[in-house]
């Protein structure tokens, strides 16, 4: 039996299709695959990708047509830390769309030409639990409603 040939930029048998679109390739995938054995989960952020492992975020991955300078993996880190992690990532910087001159977030730049050599070896830091990468977002508060002289009638309509 003759095999259907596909036809170009249409997806393989295996890729899945949703609304009709094909997704678009995660930035730097190499970095999940490195970090498949942890399950990370991933969520939009910044416009880029936030890799979690449990309830830390650990990375940003990062390849955007604006500011290509912050294009690359961004570390989830402290000022505390960046002094020891500069020792490992001599490329390593502060990103700079964030608007100033030190920031928790360090990138190790895409055009660097150690880059995925640097970004496997922060995966192999993130798979060891290195306690310098990684942190745990702060829970944000949801707005209390307004009370209202509505609704308090409406309160009070309910309540009887």
């Amino acid at each position: 039996m003759a095999r259907a040939q596909r036809r170009p930029g249409s997806p393989s048998p295996g890729e899945r299709v949703l609304s009709g679109r094909r997704r678009k390739a995660p930035p730097h995938e190499f970095v999940l695959d490195a970090l498949a054995p942890l399950s990370p989960a991933t969520r939009p952020m910044f416009g880029c990708l936030a890799v979690y492992v449990e309830e830390k975020i650990v990375l940003i991955l990062r390849d955007k047509r604006e500011a290509p300078e912050d294009n690359g993996v961004w570390l989830a880190t402290t000022t505390h830390h960046h002094e020891s992690l500069r020792g490992e990532f001599p490329q390593m910087r502060s990103v700079q769309i964030l608007g100033r001159a030190v920031t928790n977030w360090q990138v190790l730049p895409a055009d660097a030409p150690d880059f995925e050599e640097a970004s496997l070896r922060a995966c192999r830091l993130v798979l060891a639990g290195d306690p310098r990468i990684g942190k745990v977002p702060r829970r944000r508060l949801k707005p209390k409603p307004v009370a209202t002289r509505s609704g308090k009638r409406e309160a009070r309509r309910q309540e009887r």
